[in-house]
């Protein structure tokens, strides 16, 4: 790590004498000739060089693509743990995320500024000063006195950050500029110029995957970019191409499909990672909730903080601003016999909170806390009997949610209670279960709905062998619930891995509008249930400020009743994408906004 920051402190010095300082390649100076030809000679010019990129990906509200969480005070709004905040997973209500539950309720507007607390603001259609370093890079990469392999082991790292730059923005904004040379006051065609086709951008980016995979070294660095990591990149951004094509229509799915597939497989095949087992009944969320995870065998990337360098306060963020899981995300946990809820003759109903907990998966204890297992966590940082959980808003005391689902996957008790910006809580931007679920629905999708045992036994079955739950069989019964969505009964259940497997680590949302799901977004946020038993229970002096309503005659706490967000909308033909900053448009009317706004 201080290698690395010494590293990235020489290329900052170097970078602002070649690129200079600007924040978008719209507005560069153009390169200094004398420091630029006294460069590029040795190996270490090109790693010098290519460290500035690190720096620049850390602030992730330009460039969310190797995500963690904004340091100091911008974790509060800028962290993967937040992003399901804008789907169905959580509800949050602080207003500080007040941005988040409006684009869960399908009222985003396009922001004034690319700056703007917005979803084309804070992930929004800029950072091309990456794009400018990349590129400038690429065009001098070969001036070095190295071997052809050393040039394109740079090069690889340049073009993986390239592609996922811009396979970001095609998932957020549909198309977007392609741009490939370093760009000067000169260049009009280009300041001015359109945005590119969907099929063009996301061709370059195919390349640029390729070249990196076939190129960069097979290290297994966890905090630099090496060839499991562009394999890793190449099964996610093939897969999120491949279903969007398909279920948009766009077409050409099963090229796209069959890259992830052949990716992912390659990373399992390689042997080089492997589930994170710990304690009995504590593996999964002891994986989240560690500071150390430099030798994890699961990480396969990560974004690394430490005291005096980089540091972050998210943990203490999230603890108060998540707003809890939601009754939907928590009953889409299978009981232990493999079946949902709606099928299972195990489950106990909700009447009795703690019946939830009761023949479920393990990881639905090992994400939401179990009344009971407060003191594992020191849940709140207090003793036991200080106070009870659940605990909702309103209530004096302990740490309150607006759903009555308390988080626990992430939480640690040193962290989420740290002095301002002394939390190293990492960010776990690529893992290697990712890499199984990314393999398992390929194959699925690859196969009209169909996958062999075989197949699920390398993927989703290892994940349930962590967990100590039943295998996943090729021919499942259909959950009702999901029988309308359109697929076959074995994508319905690689789904809901996918949904709890990843929980709050930021791909819920995208999952959604892939697989154009986005009506989901329409059912309204629900929590506990908080009939009078439950009412007078944890609350009996009704402090409570969250609102109910009814479900099949049943009063269950309602997150966003009585405020703008009550009735959420999700209008397919525009909210599929994000709308681009009118400050952005202003500069260039000719990249236009998106349909709808």
């Amino acid at each position: 790590m201080k290698n690395l920051t010494k590293n990235i402190i020489k290329s900052f010095a170097v970078l602002f004498l070649i690129i200079g300082c600007n924040d978008e390649f719209l507005e560069r100076n153009p390169l200094d000739e004398i420091s630029n030809a006294s460069f590029w000679n040795t190996e270490n010019d090109l790693m010098v060089y290519n460290h500035r990129f690190y720096d620049l990906v850390q602030t992730d509200k330009t460039y969310p693509i190797l995500f963690g969480h904004d340091r100091r005070f911008d974790s509060h709004r800028i962290s993967y743990l937040h992003y399901d905040g804008m789907s169905d997973n959580t509800a949050p209500r602080h207003g500080r995320h007040s941005s988040y539950a409006r684009i869960r309720a399908g009222m985003a507007l396009p922001p004034s500024k690319a700056s703007d607390n917005a979803p084309g603001g804070w992930y929004g259609y800029k950072g091309f000063q990456l794009v400018r370093a990349i590129n400038i890079g690429l065009a001098n990469y070969d001036k070095a006195n190295v071997s052809d392999a050393v040039k394109n082991h740079y090069k690889a790292e340049a073009r993986l950050m390239r592609a996922m730059f811009y396979a970001r923005l095609i998932r957020d904004f549909g198309t977007a500029q392609w741009v490939e040379q370093e760009v000067t006051t000169a260049d009009e065609e280009i300041l001015n110029g359109k945005r590119d086709s969907r099929d063009f951008v996301m061709g370059k980016v195919l390349e640029d995957l390729n070249f990196a995979v076939a190129n960069i070294r097979d290290n297994q660095d966890k905090i630099k970019l090496s060839k499991s990591q562009a394999l890793h990149m190449k099964s996610r951004i093939c897969l999120i191409e491949g279903t969007w094509r398909k279920y948009h229509g766009l077409g050409n799915e099963t090229t796209w499909l069959q890259h992830a597939k052949d990716a992912a497989k390659e990373l399992i095949d390689s042997g080089n990672y492997s589930l994170h087992k710990g304690a009995a009944g504590r593996t999964y969320n002891e994986l989240h909730s560690m500071e150390g995870i430099d030798s994890n065998s699961e990480v396969i990337h990560f974004v690394k903080y430490q005291l005096g360098v980089k540091a972050n306060h998210v943990q203490s963020y999230h603890r108060g601003y998540n707003g809890g899981a939601t009754k939907s995300m928590v009953e889409d946990y299978l009981c232990s016999d493999g079946l949902p809820i709606s099928l299972s003759p195990l489950y106990k109903g909700d009447a009795v909170y703690e019946d939830i907990f009761v023949d479920r998966d393990p990881r639905l204890r090992q994400t939401v806390m179990h009344p009971a297992d407060q003191p594992i966590y020191r849940y709140g940082n207090h003793d036991f009997d200080a106070n009870t959980y659940p605990r909702i808003q309103g209530m004096p005391g302990g740490l309150k949610t607006y759903t009555g689902y308390h988080l626990i996957k992430i939480y640690n008790v040193k962290s989420a209670h740290a002095g301002y910006s002394t939390s190293i809580t990492p960010g776990i931007s690529m893992r290697y279960a990712e890499t199984l679920l990314n393999y398992a629905e390929a194959t699925a999708e690859l196969g009209n709905g169909t996958i062999s045992q075989a197949d699920l036994d390398i993927s989703i079955n290892k994940l349930r062998d962590r967990d100590g739950m039943v295998h996943l069989v090729n021919n499942p019964p259909m959950d009702p619930r999901y029988a309308g969505d359109g697929i076959s009964s074995v994508l319905v259940e690689i789904r809901r891995e996918r949904r709890v497997e990843l929980f709050i680590e930021g791909h819920r949302y995208n999952d959604l509008r892939r697989w154009k799901q986005g009506k989901k977004l329409e059912n309204k946020d629900f929590g506990m249930r908080w009939d009078a038993a439950n009412s007078s229970r944890f609350d009996p002096d009704g402090k409570t400020t969250v609102k109910t309503s009814e479900i099949n005659g049943v009063p269950y706490l309602e997150v966003y009743k009585g405020t703008d967000f009550e009735n959420p909308k999700f209008d397919e033909s525009k909210h599929y994408y994000w709308p681009l900053p009118l400050d952005v448009l202003s500069q260039n009317p000719n990249l236009e906004q998106n349909p709808g706004y």
